[in-house]
């Protein structure tokens, strides 16, 4: 029986400043097929994804840029 990992990635999101902004990146993030939780950590503008599989940057940008926000760059 082989285990299977989950794929861990973070991403600096800019122009997010309140709770709003964490609930409306953290419904479409996870609304992207395969992702299992999302965790958006305020002060440090960043969004840390655990997926089934590493998700494609385009894929993560066009949700973060469909919740009003913008993808900075991929961190980790």
């Amino acid at each position: 029986m082989t285990e299977q990992r989950s794929a861990v990635q973070t991403y600096s999101v800019t122009g997010m400043t309140c709770e709003h902004c964490v609930r409306a990146v953290t419904e479409e993030l996870s609304a992207l097929p395969g992702v299992e939780e999302v965790r958006i950590d305020l002060t440090a503008g960043t969004a840390t994804v655990t997926s089934a599989a590493p998700l494609p940057v385009e894929s993560v940008r066009a949700a973060v840029d469909e919740a009003g926000y913008e993808l900075a760059s991929g961190v980790g």
